[in-house]
């Protein structure tokens, strides 16, 4: 089975002593967040996980880390820097910090592991298609040779970012078709592979693969491993990725982000977060008695052997 350490929550950037202290007493418990009180124990252990998926906007407080966790798990990592600045991502570094956070990130864990997420692509006044195209290209030159690939998609109209963001001007097909064709020259001019993830639209055409962000193949090629078989996540509309375990909870994520999925506003996760125990074994909050504790359905996944594990590499957790 696959952890998901990122899908609901920036984890790595705001709570990574709590994800560390997780992977030395080798359990975790992810509260339900549509049946509030019932929790699953995830246990952490290679023997039956097969991966952990990292996704972040600042692996800068996880870098004296996360070597540790990948000589003992299969690991990979995206990791998303985007056009925005602080009118739409408050919270997030600069694009010049984030790349060279991503350059240090990738000497640690290897190319292999690591994607460039530049998504969700939307629109304003200020972002237009061109902007979009030239800050693609100043970014891909300097972070292709650190990445296995980049996955873009275009922003989904939720109904809450039509609430948080009135300046958001909508896609058209012409759009989607200039920024397509651009990112795929692109592309190919650095040598980096670009794909898409949960888009209904084939960008095939201009050198895009159509794909999941996060699929069996993808696991296989970054950590040299073999899956038997997998089951589809389908987390969204044209998923292909990987079935995962979230451990993470939604309305916890400080980067304010206005276009975020997984906040309702930012208000609502700086008061949670109060609540956060970096000591407690779920992210937020504590397990009470009306807690409901269900051992969650964990097997590997893999052929062959373990990811190799010393003494050494065992005393580092």
């Amino acid at each position: 089975m696959i952890i998901n350490a990122g899908g609901r929550c920036d984890i790595v950037n705001y709570f990574s002593n709590w994800l560390i202290k997780r992977f030395e007493e080798g359990f975790v418990y992810s509260r339900n967040p549509y049946v509030p009180n019932l929790v699953h124990k995830y246990i952490l252990d290679p023997k039956v996980v097969d991966c952990v998926l990292f996704c972040s906007k600042n692996y800068a407080p996880m870098l004296d880390k996360i070597g540790g966790i990948a000589e003992k798990f299969n690991i990979f990592c995206h990791y998303t820097i985007t056009a925005y600045g602080k009118d739409i991502e408050p919270n997030v570094p600069s694009v010049e910090e984030s790349i060279k956070t991503l350059k240090t990130l990738s000497g640690i864990t290897g190319k292999q592991r690591v994607a460039w997420r530049y998504d969700p692509i939307l629109l304003t006044e200020f972002y237009t298609v061109q902007r979009h195209i030239e800050t693609f290209e100043t970014m891909a030159q300097k972070i292709a040779p650190y990445v296995s690939f980049c996955i873009f998609s275009f922003v989904d109209m939720y109904k809450k970012l039509e609430h948080n963001m009135p300046e958001i001007v909508p896609l058209t097909q012409n759009d989607r078709e200039k920024l397509a064709e651009a990112m795929g020259h692109i592309g190919k001019k650095y040598g980096l592979r670009i794909q898409t993830c949960a888009e209904k639209e084939d960008y095939v055409k201009f050198g895009i693969k159509n794909s999941g962000c996060t699929t069996v193949e993808i696991l296989e090629a970054a950590n040299g491993v073999k899956f038997k078989t997998a089951p589809l996540g389908k987390a969204r509309e044209n998923c292909k990725c990987v079935q995962s375990r979230d451990i993470g909870a939604y309305d916890t994520c400080p980067n304010g982000c206005k276009y975020c999925y997984a906040n309702k506003n930012p208000e609502i996760a700086l008061q949670n977060i109060k609540n956060h125990n970096q000591n407690s074994p779920i992210l937020i909050g504590e397990i009470t008695k009306e807690d409901i504790i269900k051992d969650g359905a964990q097997k590997s996944f893999l052929y062959g052997p373990l990811p190799n594990e010393t003494s050494e590499q065992r005393r580092l957790f």
